[in-house]
């Protein structure tokens, strides 16, 4: 997960929720407004009496959007909180995706658990498809829009930004699980070469259900026993989990210059 770029965010807002360093705006002294009434309340007409009611309906709308601070504030209303651990650390890990704002849509939940959800998630959103170096990519739309600005400032600075591969924006969720199969299953091999895992245990994985895996194997890192393609990490910093991407949102571009500083400068300039 090294070479992705997560796209069309709002860098500042993201910044400011994930690392606390937003503060609650001071409530300014309150002046009557100058249309005020004094009568009593009976003697006031029924289109009186509504007209200050929504007053004091956008008054509080605007009271509480200006205190909505925090990373938990600001997920996406209906967002669906992880009952367990393992979604819990997911969110810590992978949060930015659903803070996501500028005309895309963020997911509500942490884990899709199947091909049916991810279609049907994906079928809500406005996307287009592009042509990115020799790969057409699909993107949500305003995030596309980003990324195309993007590549015509890396072009303009003598840089080019292109996709890793044809899996680099949208993917589904067969994708992602062969994605994750890719780490498990050659350090199944390993660990259980190594002594660390039994083979027992190791079948006994294989055979797991999709997400139920997910559970067994970062118990195993939590003893230092790594999934990671080169072992010496958590999986979760390699592949996301099956139906954790934010690839299945339509949100993240895996860019093959990634380790280019000024990429990432450009990147981050036209997220």
């Amino acid at each position: 997960m090294k070479n992705r770029l997560l796209v069309a965010l709002a860098p500042a807002i993201v910044s400011g929720m994930l690392t606390g360093c937003w503060k609650e705006p001071t409530r300014p002294n309150y002046d009557p407004p100058t249309n005020y009434r004094t009568e009593p309340a009976a003697n006031r007409t029924n289109a009186d009496r509504e007209m200050n009611t929504n007053k004091t309906n956008n008054a509080n709308s605007a009271e509480t959007e200006k205190t909505k601070t925090g990373f938990k504030a600001n997920l996406p209303d209906g967002f669906e909180q992880p009952a367990d651990d393992v979604g819990t650390k997911l969110l810590r890990e992978y949060g930015a995706v659903f803070l996501a704002r500028g005309g895309v849509t963020p997911p509500k939940k942490v884990v899709f658990r199947n091909e049916s959800e991810v279609a049907a998630f994906q079928s809500t959103l406005k996307t287009r498809r592009e042509m990115i170096g020799s790969f057409s990519m699909e993107l949500q739309a305003a995030a596309m829009d980003g990324l195309q600005n993007a590549v015509k400032a890396a072009a303009a600075a003598g840089q080019k930004i292109t996709p890793r591969g044809a899996d680099s924006a949208k993917r589904t969720y067969s994708e992602t699980v062969g994605l994750w199969n890719s780490r498990v299953d050659p350090a199944l091999k390993h660990w259980t070469a190594k002594g660390k895992i039994s083979q027992a245990d190791a079948d006994r994985i294989k055979a797991m259900a999709t997400f139920d895996q997910v559970t067994e194997v970062l118990k195993l890192e939590e003893k230092g026993i790594f999934f990671a393609k080169d072992l010496s990490k958590s999986i979760i910093y390699s592949v996301a989990p099956p139906g954790t991407s934010q690839h299945l949102s339509l949100l993240a571009f895996d860019c093959e210059q990634h380790d280019n500083a000024a990429i990432r400068s450009i990147m981050a300039e036209n997220g």
